[in-house]
């Protein structure tokens, strides 16, 4: 161990023998005589060690500690005082002013080594301290950059729907980098909106750990149409397989579909939700499953809620964030203050404001992650685009075939096999362009056809609330029942050098119904019957139906130039 050490001594005597004592014991030696020179020389020469006497001319010991000390920066440099001052005030001041140690003259070589020794443990002590504190300071900021890149990628998979549709409103205010809360919504090839708000247990990255496969599953499925309960299914069986036993997401989805005039909800684990009529009505969302990734598949409860939907109606979802965000004074906002913002609200379009400013004026800190939703229909969803996953049309060969699909009892309890046909469809490439329209045509003949033939549901059921859960519940007991029975769809494409025809055929092992009728009734304003027969003759180029009305038939038709 050799270290460099300044000795600061206006004494000529003094400083020899010290020069001499340390030397001795190996060290380099710098020498000053006043504390201008002992700044200046260590500002030059940078030692490890600084020997100091407290009084001497032109600047005392205790200014220029002060300054090498400030020159020193996050370097430790010791100093030591040497002084004849025996007062402990005096003593006090040497420490003070950035001394780290003092000795008293004369001066004892035993002591003065030791005391040596010790600083110089303390310097490779702090040295140590300063490499770990830059090397986590070098870590933690390669995490928050690998954080950043993947919180990139996220928000991007995230948002990859209709979050920026001008109707939907939403606040988040994640604790930390990442949001445990997650915000999805799409539209569907039928021009259905879902909208999915969850709260993964925790926060930060582990709660956000689940969003990507939760999103991307979502996504997926919505584009190809599926059901809202089977992209429920699929979501709890995606995050019951990956996520460890103490992780799950409760989580709110919304059906929305305004065609129809329906809104369908499940509610697993969130706070309640709201449907806010016009003249200031509501209806709560509740709860009434369990959260996502917590039941295994089979035992897993897709059933959904059904309430009627209009125009002017707003859709409000929370986290449960925003009633246990706190106070100065650690009280909860609470359902109560959020039902009274609810209640004192007298302007629809205002609501999303008054309810961030009751937050933000009540709230000192964030408890948990936030998520404020609001979903205005004060106005009809804008038609959807057909998905850019689909790839761009390209010049195919003319398509020329045909497929017939029967549908028994056992399969039409099983599941939906339209999102597969609709793949099949877009095989051919002139169709894609009118993804959207065929996709709904499909839905509403196939909902028909099982609700109204094979189920024998009426849809004057449909008049109110209670009507509509009066017909949802008997949808699913008949379904569930069913032991016969059958859909036929026949699919007929084809193609010339002039353009091309679909044609789609549907029959069904019911009684049959008064088409004509259906249709007129769907002309009057509170009517839900004959909707989605008007919806297919809107949408299609071509609508005929059988004089007993067990079998319909509609025709999409393009050009060549098309």
């Amino acid at each position: 161990m050799r270290l460099t050490i300044l000795i600061a001594e206006d004494s000529p005597v003094d400083r020899m023998l010290l020069s001499t004592i340390i030397a001795r014991q190996g060290h380099h030696v710098l020498t000053a005589g006043d504390g201008l020179e002992a700044v200046a020389l260590y500002e030059r020469e940078r030692p490890q060690l600084v020997l100091m006497d407290a009084l001497m001319p032109l600047m005392d010991g205790f200014e220029a500690a002060r300054r090498i000390k400030s020159l020193a920066g996050d370097e430790l440099v010791p100093i030591i005082f040497l002084t004849s001052l025996s007062e402990n005030q005096a003593l006090v001041r040497c420490l003070e002013a950035g001394g780290d140690d003092f000795i008293v003259k004369p001066y004892n070589p035993v002591i003065l080594e030791a005391k040596i020794k010790a600083m110089h443990r303390l310097r490779r002590l702090q040295a140590t301290v300063v490499e770990q504190r830059d090397l986590i300071a070098r870590r933690n900021q390669q995490l928050l950059d690998e954080q950043r890149a993947a919180k990139a990628i996220f928000d991007k998979v995230a948002h990859a729907g209709c979050l920026g549709a001008p109707n939907i409103r939403y606040r988040q205010s994640p604790r930390a980098l990442f949001n445990g809360d997650l915000l999805l919504a799409a539209q569907s090839p039928t021009g259905q909106m879902f909208v999915l708000l969850g709260d993964f247990t925790g926060h930060g990255l582990p709660a956000a750990i689940g969003a990507m496969p939760l999103a991307e599953t979502f996504y997926g499925m919505t584009a190809k149409g599926y059901a809202a309960k089977d992209i429920l299914r699929e979501l709890n069986a995606k995050l019951k397989q990956i996520l460890p036993v103490e992780m799950f997401c409760c989580a709110t989805l919304l059906d929305i579909n305004l065609t129809q005039g329906v809104l369908n909800v499940w509610n697993g684990g969130l706070p309640d939700g709201y449907l806010i009529r016009p003249d200031g009505e509501r209806v709560a969302l509740v709860s009434r499953h369990l959260p996502l990734g917590v039941l295994a598949p089979g035992a897993f409860d897709a059933h959904f809620e059904s309430h009627p939907l209009k125009l002017g109606d707003r859709l409000l979802l929370l986290s449960d964030g925003v009633v246990e965000s706190s106070n100065a004074r650690d009280e909860l906002f609470g359902e109560q203050r959020l039902l009274a913002v609810l209640d004192a609200n007298h302007d629809a379009k205002r609501l999303f404001d008054e309810i961030e400013e009751a937050l933000l004026a009540f709230h000192g800190q964030l408890r948990d992650d936030l998520s404020l939703v609001e979903v205005d229909l004060s106005e009809k969803m804008a038609a959807l685009q057909l998905p850019l996953s689909f790839g761009a049309p390209k010049e195919g060969r003319p398509a020329d075939w045909s497929g017939r699909f029967e549908l028994r009892a056992a399969s039409l309890r099983a599941g939906n096999p339209l999102p597969l046909l609709l793949q099949v469809l877009l095989q051919v490439h002139q169709l894609r362009p009118r993804a959207g329209a065929v996709y709904a045509v499909l839905v509403e003949l196939y909902s028909n056809a099982l609700e109204h033939g094979v189920l024998g549901l009426d849809s004057a059921l449909k008049r109110d609330a209670a009507g509509f859960a009066r017909y949802y519940e008997a949808r699913s007991e008949r379904l569930a029942a069913l032991v016969d029975g059958y859909i036929r769809l026949e699919l007929d494409i084809q193609c010339d050098a002039v353009g091309g025809r679909l044609r789609i055929g549907i029959q069904d092992s019911g009684t049959g119904f008064d088409v004509e009728r259906a249709l007129g009734e769907a002309r009057g304003v509170e009517s839900l019957g004959g909707r989605g027969l008007q919806l297919i003759r809107q949408l299609s180029d071509g609508f005929a139906w059988q004089a007993d009305g067990r079998g319909l038939s509609v025709e999409f038709r393009w050009s060549a130039q098309a």
